[in-house]
């Protein structure tokens, strides 16, 4: 951790006086970090202000994990901030914790004059967020994870722990003997995350201890990759792309690659932060429908946000919620504007509607409202039925119908309508299956 407490001390241009972010949960790598930061502070006299967020998530222990960090500071001299989120939308659960939780940190850079925002990200983050977007596909810059330094407008995210692993955080906490608490939701394999990081990254060490530097390295270069024909494309895109409307005839005379980066532009612009709700799948289904033959058409896209086609003309723009129209990606868990969640899970003993086992679809799945003209196979039964009808049989009340669940694959074969009907794509229970989900 010497390499780590240098580059704070040296190698950002931070003076004495100066106040700094730190998020902190109170678990092991924010523990750690803020320990080092209270070193820096001894050299350099800055004010450190701690921001944690209590998630409220309903899991065991955060009211305590609080109080912990709070305790902490009190003891330690050092500004404590917090906020609890009261409620969620109808978003990605992690992602939307996220989005909230970088503006709170946004927002006590602003208050404290603070030129730096820390996080706790390590090797071993790194090393599994690559890993999940190779595998469920992503762009250029999401293939490279993160970067260890973000530069904002008034401020820079600086991610200090990013080449040093988890083993060498513990290794510090018990050499200072500094105090943390576990989040036991990490030990659970129905994150995906859990899962990378407990199978998978494993055996990537075995082949060699020290993969995690190979990790960084390649996450620079496709970074340095990527700023490259950022560069190139950026001329580029204020031809074709005036005030974020593509024209698509100046389009179609430009290399595919460029063709697909400009995509990738406009897919990063209106996401900005949210790019791991995207794969490349996204960008191919915007492609296709540059190609499409109909003059005009939509698709939806994670966060609500849509891509329209006019003749010439294709823009992203982000739907209000409250026309009742959604698409949402299916990750670990999400909540649903019906008040409903779907969570993926690794075993179940029950077989009702509430339960969903998958097998061979196409991936990503997604849920969203019913759409005119919707019709499923229903599991058991010969030929399709309308999902108007289903709703009628299932006596679903009108008020409820606009937001009941439909979920897709990705070529939008209708897979399940959650709490009601099974489809053809859906296992029994003594079935091999590779997808569970659970609504409730």
């Amino acid at each position: 951790m010497d390499k780590v407490y240098e580059y704070l001390l040296t190698g950002l241009n931070i003076k004495y006086g100066d106040s700094v972010i730190v998020g902190v949960s109170g678990g092991p790598d924010s523990m750690c970090l803020l320990h080092i930061l209270q070193k820096v502070q001894k050299a350099l006299d800055i004010k450190i202000v701690v921001a944690h967020v209590n998630h409220n998530s309903g899991r065991p222990g955060q009211k305590e994990d609080e109080e912990f960090v709070r305790s902490y500071c009190r003891k330690n001299s050092i500004v404590f901030e917090s906020m609890v989120i009261e409620e969620y939308g109808d978003d990605n659960f992690h992602n939307e914790a996220r989005s909230i939780r970088y503006n709170f940190f946004s927002g006590l850079a602003k208050k404290y004059n603070a030129k730096y925002i820390f996080t706790a990200h390590h090797a071993d983050d790194l090393m599994e967020t690559i890993l999940m977007r190779i595998v469920r596909g992503s762009t250029l810059r999401g293939y490279s994870g993160f970067s260890s330094v973000v530069k904002m407008d008034n401020y820079t995210i600086v991610r200090p722990l990013i080449r040093m692993t988890k083993q060498q955080i513990y290794a510090y906490l018990q050499e200072n003997n500094v105090k943390y608490v576990i989040d036991g939701s990490n030990a659970k394999d129905v994150y995906t995350r859990n899962r990378f990081r407990k199978y998978i990254v494993p055996e990537f060490r075995k082949e060699d201890p020290f993969v995690h530097e190979k990790f960084y390295k390649f996450s620079k270069v496709l970074l340095e990759y990527n700023d490259y024909i950022d560069k190139q494309v950026k001329d580029i895109y204020k031809k074709v792309c005036p005030s974020n409307v593509l024209n698509i005839e100046e389009f179609k005379s430009l290399d595919h690659l460029i063709q697909m980066k400009l995509i990738y532009s406009m897919l990063e612009k209106i996401y900005q932060d949210d790019l791991m709700l995207l794969t490349d799948r996204h960008a191919e289904i915007i492609y296709n429908l540059i190609y499409s033959k109909k003059a005009n058409a939509t698709i939806h896209l994670p966060n609500n946000i849509h891509a329209s086609k006019s003749y010439n003309t294709l823009m992203l723009t982000q739907m209000d919620i409250k026309e009742d129209i959604y698409e949402i990606q299916i990750s670990d868990f999400i909540n649903l504007p019906n008040g409903k969640n779907i969570e993926s899970i690794s075993a179940c003993d029950s077989d009702g509607n509430d339960i969903c086992r998958l097998s061979g679809v196409k991936t990503p799945l997604y849920v969203r409202n019913r759409r005119q003209g919707d019709k499923m196979t229903v599991k058991g039964m010969l030929g399709s039925k309308k999902v108007s009808d289903i709703f009628i049989d299932c006596k679903i009340p009108m008020e409820q119908r606009e937001l009941w669940p439909v979920v897709c694959d990705a070529d939008d074969n209708i897979v399940w309508l959650p709490g009601l009907k099974k489809s053809k794509f859906c296992k029994e229970k003594t079935e091999k299956c590779d997808i569970i989900l659970r609504y409730y």
